[in-house]
């Protein structure tokens, strides 16, 4: 990355700058709940949004989907794609928005093709020259255009007091689907770690490349908060998860920060286990996300000095009844006196009912 440029800096709506951690409520009333915890804020109640809260549990979105061609051209029009983000913050008082998209919008834009088939998920063609994508990587942004035009209009249509935030695929999640053609169990990527590491190491640094100029393109275009997904963070080696987690998304971070995005940074190791911690203090990120797997101790220590978020089990918000009221409690107890964030520990499951959502959101609430 560059120098700094002054006429690269961007500054989010309502961004503030990050306090302390003493649970001192210093700003406005008016800024959006969400982004004062990510500022270090301990509030009454934390705010709440779900991983995946647009799509398939809403029969408006599935109304929606069906006037789109594919899920590429769907994700890609900023029409539809905005009216999915908004569906559930019509439904649902959630403390956030998060834009419709799709993590593997960026290898596509890189230059691999990619498509999705019903009943089956992702698939993607065989992946390019690292070199020919790694040329694609100025032009990538332009490509993925659409996303930003979606959080333009999702910002003009949602309160002040509601925040927005943008997203992308963390490098090693993304080089899984790259080199596998779709989904699996990740075996073949890991392997290639080991077998080719230079050739990943540099697939890597085009996704984080790819991945910094996206994600300001994303705040410039009104997203108030970004993440970054790391879906597949489970059964790496520690040496592993330091080279394919924690270095590229620290990298991340820091090019988001010399291109002047003050936008607080959300980071999702899924299924870091312990590294969790480890990756809390190396990863630069302004939030970790834990999943359903994380130990309160974990947490507590985390919270020592940045904001988490979860971890609310998805299949317990599908079951729904005394015993997700119970952990929703066990949860706000735990974590409440620190900067918290109330979420899933992982994506809203397709099939769950939306009087469990609302149920949870009100115990969450308080309302």
């Amino acid at each position: 990355m560059g120098p700094r440029s002054p006429g690269l800096c961007v500054t989010p709506l309502e961004s503030g700058e990050r306090k302390g951690f003493k649970g001192v409520m210093t700003s406005p009333d008016h800024k959006p709940a969400l982004l004062r915890a990510l500022a270090g804020e301990t509030l009454a109640r934390p705010p709440v949004w779900f991983m995946r809260q647009a799509g398939r549990t809403l029969p408006e979105y599935r109304a929606l989907r069906e006037k789109a061609p594919d899920f590429i051209s769907f994700c890609l029009n900023p029409e539809m794609a905005a009216e999915a983000t908004m569906q559930p913050m019509r439904r649902f008082p959630l403390s956030a928005a998060i834009v419709f998209a799709d993590i593997l919008l960026l290898p596509r834009a890189l230059g691999q093709d990619v498509w999705f088939e019903a009943g089956e998920g992702p698939k993607l063609a065989p992946l390019p020259p690292i070199e020919k994508l790694a040329a694609e990587v100025a032009a990538s942004t332009g490509r993925l255009s659409a996303v930003g035009e979606t959080l333009k209009r999702v910002r003009a249509q949602l309160e002040p007091h509601r925040a927005l935030i943008g997203f992308a695929g963390a490098p090693w999640t993304v080089a899984t689907y790259m080199l596998e053609g779709g989904s699996s169990d990740r075996e073949r990527a890991r392997t290639y770690a080991y077998t080719n590491p230079a050739e990943l190491d540099a697939l890597i640094d085009v996704l984080v490349d790819g991945t910094i100029a996206y994600l300001a393109m994303q705040a410039r275009s009104g997203a108030q908060a970004l993440k970054i997904f790391e879906s597949w963070a489970e059964n790496l080696p520690e040496d592993l998860f330091e080279r394919l987690v924690i270095r590229p998304h620290a990298r991340i971070v820091k090019g988001l920060r010399d291109l002047c995005v003050t936008a607080p940074i959300i980071g999702f190791p899924r299924g870091a286990s312990s590294l969790a911690e480890v990756y809390a203090d190396r990863a630069g990120v302004d939030c970790v996300a834990l999943d359903v797997g994380a130990a309160a101790a974990a947490g507590l220590r985390i919270q020592k000095t940045r904001t988490i978020q979860g971890a609310l089990d998805p299949l317990l918000l599908r079951a729904g009844g005394p015993a997700m009221d119970a952990r929703i409690d066990q949860l706000i107890e735990q974590w409440g006196s620190g900067p918290y964030i109330f979420n899933l520990g992982h994506g809203l499951l397709p099939d769950t009912p939306i009087a469990h959502i609302e149920r949870a959101l009100a115990r969450v609430t308080g309302s």
